[in-house]
């Protein structure tokens, strides 16, 4: 009798724990840095007004984390000059990041949703990825590198009387770094153009050519009469995809 209490006593016991429900995983922190890379250039940070960044789960849409990408564009030498070879960073402690701390139960897939330079809104864009983040390893070192194609282009209008409008676009590369001849990013290796348009009709081109200034490009509109105008500038590299578009009202 007492052997057979015993055993179903133990029976009683083992129902009732798998009856429990199971106690949640502990959510651990896990640190993942964002960083945002011009194409072909340097990171982007304080320097053109940073990147914005959102993290969310990619399966629920909730938002993990949230914040903005600043510091700065990094060492030119280790970026731009001397190749790494594998596994070498880029970054270091001063190169713009967003370093995010996720409390995370389970592996998760991440999205993370970034737009800038926001110093340049009319050349901001939206750029999205997403990677398997594991609780408790974390993403550091040059982290997770988001890669922005494109130029960041500025422009202004010149007038005065008796004279046609003079266009200077400003233009660079989505870090701001500069573009001159010779340099580094070498002003001939890019065109640009200056287009005015009535409505969706070109009715007027110009070329801007680099105006003597680190990434001042410039050229005379044609005169086309009184009217209310889109001035269109495109900015084209010869050798990466990098390009850029901005368009702005102009009244002639």
């Amino acid at each position: 009798m007492a052997f057979g209490n015993l055993v179903r006593a133990a029976l009683a016991f083992v129902v009732l724990v798998l009856a429990m429900p199971l106690a949640p995983a502990m959510a651990q922190p896990t640190h993942v840095i964002v960083r945002a890379r011009s194409l072909d250039a340097k990171f982007i940070g304080t320097h053109t007004g940073g990147v914005s960044v959102v993290l969310t789960d990619a399966a629920t849409g909730q938002v993990l984390a949230q914040g903005q990408i600043g510091g700065g564009t990094g060492d030119t030498a280790k970026i731009m000059k001397s190749p790494p070879a594998r596994f070498d960073a880029i970054s270091d402690a001063d190169t713009a990041g967003f370093e995010a701390v996720l409390n995370l139960a389970k592996p998760t897939l991440v999205r993370a949703e970034a737009k800038g330079p926001l110093g340049r809104p009319a050349s901001a864009i939206t750029v999205s990825s997403m990677m398997w983040v594991i609780p408790g390893r974390d993403v550091l070192g040059d982290g997770w590198v988001l890669t922005f194609p494109g130029l960041a282009i500025e422009a202004n209008v010149a007038r005065s009387s008796g004279r046609a409008p003079k266009v200077t676009a400003n233009v660079t590369m989505m870090c701001g770094c500069p573009i001159t001849p010779g340099g580094l990013w070498d002003s001939n290796d890019f065109t640009v153009e200056a287009h005015l348009l009535d409505g969706d009709r070109i009715v007027a081109r110009t070329a801007l050519g680099y105006a003597g200034t680190a990434s001042q490009f410039a050229g005379d509109l044609p005169n086309v009469g009184p009217g209310h105008f889109t001035l269109r500038i495109i900015a084209v590299s010869k050798k990466t995809p990098n390009a850029g578009v901005i368009e702005q009202p102009i009244d002639m």
